[in-house]
């Protein structure tokens, strides 16, 4: 297979344990390791906590290597609370200082220019910045969209619906999504969306995230989090990401406080984000809820283990604006999932028949669908055991990235 020169543009790139980063860097480094020279230009790392890590703090531009991939980290903007205009500062931020390290590589000499620019999106606005590094170097633009930021902004209430800004970034979404050469998303309804905005049939590729092969079953790493948390002898719901308005996480802990007489059940939310504070306060005084920070890599196979049953909260209108890429690794633990989707949606279509599906926003039904899954250990053993083929069918890495890499092929041929 043709072995090519590739840049890829992230905001987000390991060491970020959860969202994008951990399949950006995935990406870059299986390509690295099967003959591709890859470039990438990624921002400091900073999520979820949005804060930057100490490790990266202060300075300017930074480059190493790593992993096998050149990686140039630039400094940008990060809000401590990411309201609508922080937010577009941030993207902005990003995009800006991205600009001088992508025109360098596009203008050096034939040998080391890019043959395809990769860009992920979220920031929509440094596909800007990767369209002008494509046509300086003669380069194929592929654009691969995690979360469609403009649509999510406007259904979380970022954005008036109506207002001019809002207009003004739809438009500029679908000319921005026209300009790749190929334009890849997460899942079929994605894909669909993406054909809505304009782009292309020809062009639109579906990209799944994959379920990572860090965080195998660790059985005896799950009884040391039982026994620290206090958890032994209690079935254990579990939510682990990202806490923002995407997510709608307080309907868990409206749920946790119907649920409130069963001794038998604790919910143990693991993340950090911007709501983590006002989750914190709603949860107070309830005693079967517990609130970690994320865990670290090497701690997540013993969690995704330790757990008798996944949560998966969503707004309604985001079902189909964003696959959480975390639906992946709860699926691959081989336990049920309990989301809140509505029919027809991406996300209820995931978790169909491995799972239990409630609409958003409604407490009582989300209770009720937890306390049967508690009473019907057979019940979630069956989708526990469909999760897990579903996983390996639809979300292996391998597979994922033999098709990237057929495409990248394609592109710099």
């Amino acid at each position: 297979m043709t072995k090519a020169n590739v840049l890829l543009l992230t905001l987000n790139y390991a060491p970020e344990p959860v969202g994008i980063g951990p399949y950006s860097a995935g990406l870059a480094e299986a390509l690295a390791a099967r003959g591709h020279r890859v470039e990438v230009i990624a921002g400091k790392p900073y999520y979820p906590q949005w804060q930057v890590y100490p490790a990266y703090a202060g300075g300017g531009w930074q480059s190493g290597e790593e992993h096998g991939v050149s990686v140039t980290r630039c400094p940008h903007y990060v809000p401590a609370e990411p309201s609508g205009l922080k937010r577009i500062v941030h993207l902005a931020s990003f995009a800006l200082s991205a600009l001088p390290v992508a025109l360098r590589a596009a203008l050096r000499g034939k040998a080391q220019q890019p043959q395809v620019v990769v860009v992920t999106a979220p920031a929509l606005l440094s596909v800007l910045t990767a369209w002008i590094a494509a046509r300086l170097a003669g380069a194929s633009l592929w654009i691969h969209v995690q979360d469609f930021e403009v649509e999510a902004a406007l259904a979380t209430g970022l954005m008036d619906q109506a207002s001019l800004p809002a207009r003004f970034a739809r438009w500029l979404e679908s000319w921005v999504l026209r300009r790749g050469d190929r334009v890849s998303t997460i899942s079929p309804q994605m894909c669909a969306k993406l054909r809505d905005k304009g782009v292309e049939s020809t062009r639109v590729l579906e990209v799944r995230n994959w379920a990572d092969s860090r965080f195998a079953a660790d059985p005896a790493g799950a009884a040391t989090i039982r026994a620290e948390w206090g958890l032994e002898g209690r079935l254990v719901a579990l939510y682990s990401g990202n806490i923002a308005r995407k997510q709608g996480i307080e309907i868990l802990v409206e749920a946790a406080r119907l649920l409130q007489h069963r001794r038998d059940l604790a919910f143990v939310i693991c993340g950090e984000g911007p709501n983590r504070i006002e989750l914190e306060r709603l949860a107070a005084g309830l005693d079967n809820v517990q609130l970690h920070d994320l865990q670290p890599a090497e701690r997540m196979g013993a969690m995704l283990t330790m757990a008798d049953l996944h949560l998966l909260p969503q707004i309604a209108g985001a079902a189909d604006l964003v696959l959480p890429s975390k639906l992946t690794n709860m699926l691959a633990s081989a336990r049920p999932v309990v989301a809140t989707a509505d029919p027809g949606t991406g996300l209820y279509g995931e978790v169909d028949g491995c799972g239990a599906l409630t609409p958003p926003g409604d407490a009582a039904a989300l209770a009720a669908a937890i306390e049967r899954l508690v009473d019907d250990p057979a019940q979630r053993s069956v989708w526990g055991q469909a999760a897990r083929t579903r996983a390996e069918e639809r979300w292996m890495k391998d597979a994922i990235i033999d098709r990237v890499e057929g495409e990248i092929a394609k592109l710099a041929g």
